[in-house]
């Protein structure tokens, strides 16, 4: 007998209940608003999201095993991926609330958890459970603000972030880590700073504070030459010390958010 009894009402049910474990479909709308039913997933951007998870899980790998350049360097890879996942979804018009949800779930691992496992493996494990603390914050940050984004699609500016977002949020922290720890800077001896510094970036993500998201950048429009050779230029001043031009890079992109708030307050307070 079926699990399902038979009639109008159950119908859907059922049918459902006999797809293949591997099947999925996903409903939307044509152009003409009618509701359609489509079969299966867009490869393309889910590789480069199936790619910025498995830098997330490497990074936490390498993390545990004490490779912590390794660990590192592959969330800023995961950064990579994971804007491209974006970007060629939405210029191959493959976009998809399947591939939306895959997204949220990678970023997690790569920015959440990847992030504040590095962090108290270097620094925050000395401090005990002050410091599993500190990097649980860290954490819940980052799923907040990652559920917070999947809610607010569509109904915000698209050119401004709400809360630091979790790739930045993880470039500081990662950032941190491979500059210090390149200078042979032992984590447990500024560990306090370390913990202000996850705390903060864990805390920024849930902030009310704008951050630009440069969406609006055009990047299939003609451009003037000397644009590609400021690129060439961006490229070579990263790649002659990634470590400490990362940090140095995210950590003012942090920095911005607050201080254009500060300016912002400034302003309101003289005109009124």
């Amino acid at each position: 007998m079926s699990e399902y009894p038979e009639g109008p009402g159950n119908k859907g049910s059922a049918d459902e209940s006999l797809l293949p474990i591997d099947e999925h479909i996903e409903e939307g709308h044509d152009a003409e608003g009618r509701r359609v039913r489509h079969r299966g997933i867009y490869l393309l951007p889910n590789l480069f999201t199936t790619g910025n998870l498995f830098a997330g899980f490497y990074s936490i790998v390498n993390a545990i095993n004490g490779n912590l350049y390794v660990a590192a360097a592959t969330v800023f890879v995961a950064m990579v991926l994971d804007s491209l996942d974006g970007r060629v979804a939405r210029l191959t018009n493959t976009q998809s609330a399947f591939g939306a949800e895959y997204d949220s779930l990678s970023d997690m691992v790569a920015f959440g958890l990847a992030p504040a496992i590095l962090a108290f493996e270097w620094a925050l494990g000395s401090m005990g459970k002050v410091g599993w603390m500190v990097a649980f914050i860290y954490v819940a940050g980052a799923a907040l603000r990652l559920a917070r984004f999947n809610t607010q699609i569509g109904k915000t500016d698209k050119r401004f972030f709400i809360g630091l977002a979790s790739p930045a949020a993880a470039g500081v922290v990662a950032g941190t880590v491979w500059a210090f720890s390149d200078f042979g800077v032992q984590g447990s001896n500024i560990a306090f700073l370390i913990a202000l510094l996850v705390a903060a970036a864990g805390m920024l993500m849930v902030s009310n504070i704008k951050y630009y998201s440069f969406k609006d950048l055009d990047l299939k429009g003609r451009v003037p030459f000397v644009a590609i050779l400021a690129v060439v230029l961006i490229f070579a001043v990263v790649f002659s010390d990634p470590p400490r031009v990362l940090l140095l890079i995210f950590l003012a992109y942090a920095a911005s958010g607050p201080v254009q708030y500060l300016l912002q307050m400034r302003r309101r307070k003289r005109s009124a």
